[in-house]
């Protein structure tokens, strides 16, 4: 991993709660591919990169994904289907060092799905539903 995406792992993890995330950042349209370069510019320092608006950016990005994942869940669930993925009420499990390894080890022909479906085929992997 390099350092500049692990700086952006900290201050993903620093900060994940501390933007509210609206319906248009949920449904981002930001490519893996994308997420990678915008992080690579990010510098080190885990202050200035927190006053940055692309780290936000990404922060927004990441967390929109997964909540878009979850509300798909709960509407399968609430429409009595099963759903494509069981993410337990406990969390994800993703932290911010896990979601950049995951990304990085994408091979490149499959950096240009966005960042909400990486996060959904990754959910439906982590944890598929049972029976």
């Amino acid at each position: 991993m390099t350092r500049r995406i692990a700086v952006l792992a900290l201050s993903l993890s620093a900060a994940a709660t501390l933007f509210a995330v609206t319906p248009a950042a949920a449904q981002s349209q930001m490519t893996v591919a994308q997420f990678l370069e915008v992080g690579e510019d990010i510098p080190r320092n885990r202050a200035a990169a927190m006053m940055r608006s692309d780290t936000r950016q990404l922060i927004r990005v990441v967390t929109g994904a997964v909540n878009q994942v979850k509300a798909e869940q709960a509407t399968a669930q609430r429409a009595g289907r099963r759903p494509n993925h069981c993410i337990p009420s406990s969390g994800t499990g993703i932290t911010p060092e896990n979601l950049v390894a995951r990304f990085e080890g994408l091979p490149a022909s499959r950096r240009n799905v966005t960042v909400t479906q990486a996060v959904r085929d990754w959910m439906s992997e982590r944890y598929p539903c049972r029976g």
